[in-house]
């Protein structure tokens, strides 16, 4: 019987051992690499598109089209815009059909340092890299990575 658990427990750890072994590590992401594609990227988007485009010191690409009037929200007033997000293919992945309402701090960053470079009526159109927006790996049907376009339109807050 001794011998039987011996043997048991040596079948039990190589088969433990393979598995293991076999199984894939985690990939890691190359989050510098996809940081560059995206600001190229946005570059030739911008370029193919003779877009002259502000930018942030993190990499948020924006146009204003539309000047509103005089104030702007902060990053902790809570905003009610119309929008469309589309990949810079121009295939659009939402958007809202009427007036949405939401605080500043519930979005992605992107959208917490765009929105309020409008003013109240403005519109504008932002570049967001991923880093900014929903970052690196897939997150609901938006590929890691993607740089996503938002037009706005900044209706109150």
């Amino acid at each position: 019987m001794n011998t039987f658990f011996r043997t048991f427990a040596l079948c039990s750890a190589l088969v433990i051992s393979v598995c293991l072994s076999s199984c894939k590590k985690d990939e890691t992401i190359d989050t510098a690499a996809i940081d560059a594609k995206n600001l190229a990227d946005i570059r030739a988007y911008l370029k193919t598109n003779s877009l002259a485009a502000d930018s942030t010191d993190t990499g948020l690409y924006y146009v204003i089209t539309k000047q509103g009037t005089v104030d702007s929200p902060t990053a902790t007033s809570t905003v009610t815009v119309r929008y469309v997000g589309k990949y810079l293919d121009g295939k659009e992945f939402d958007s809202s059909t009427s007036n949405i309402s939401f605080s500043l701090q519930n979005v992605i960053k992107g959208w917490q340092q765009g929105i309020p470079k409008l003013k109240r009526g403005g519109k504008g159109t932002f570049l967001v890299p991923a880093k900014l927006g929903y970052g690196y790996s897939n997150y609901q049907d938006i590929p890691g990575g993607s740089v996503l376009v938002f037009d706005v339109e900044l209706i109150s807050f």
